[in-house]
């Protein structure tokens, strides 16, 4: 199995009313109750637009805090979900579910194989 971001980037989502995205919410909601069953579905979550960002920096051997990202990631950034699945057709099946649940494009990326350090023998 391999790990998959499925994310959209927050400028993709039209200015729509309330409603529409109440709407949105009612046609993903059985999406991911499929997703969960067939065990793929490790994650899924948006970005909270109200609450405070930071960066973190520890190049000069000091971690320094500053307000605000590097990238305005908030602004970019709208929501992900992270899938288990055999392949990457797999991964490209549920990302089109969810862009029709969402009804706006899905980016899919799959992730980097977890570092596997050499064990001495």
């Amino acid at each position: 199995m391999a790990e998959y971001l499925i994310a959209f980037n927050q400028e993709w989502v039209p200015d729509m009313p309330e409603e529409w995205f109440q709407e949105r919410s009612r046609v993903l909601k059985p999406i991911l109750a499929e997703m969960r069953e067939a065990g793929v579905l490790i994650f899924t979550g948006g970005l909270d637009p109200e609450a405070p960002v930071f960066s973190v920096d520890a190049a000069s051997g000091t971690t320094v805090f500053t307000d605000g990202p590097y990238v305005e990631t908030k602004e970019h950034f709208g929501g992900l979900c992270v899938v288990d699945v055999p392949d990457l057709e797999a991964a490209r099946y549920w990302a089109g579910q969810i862009a029709i649940g969402c009804a706006w494009p899905q980016q899919v990326t799959p992730f980097m194989r977890p570092f596997q350090p050499i064990e001495n023998e």
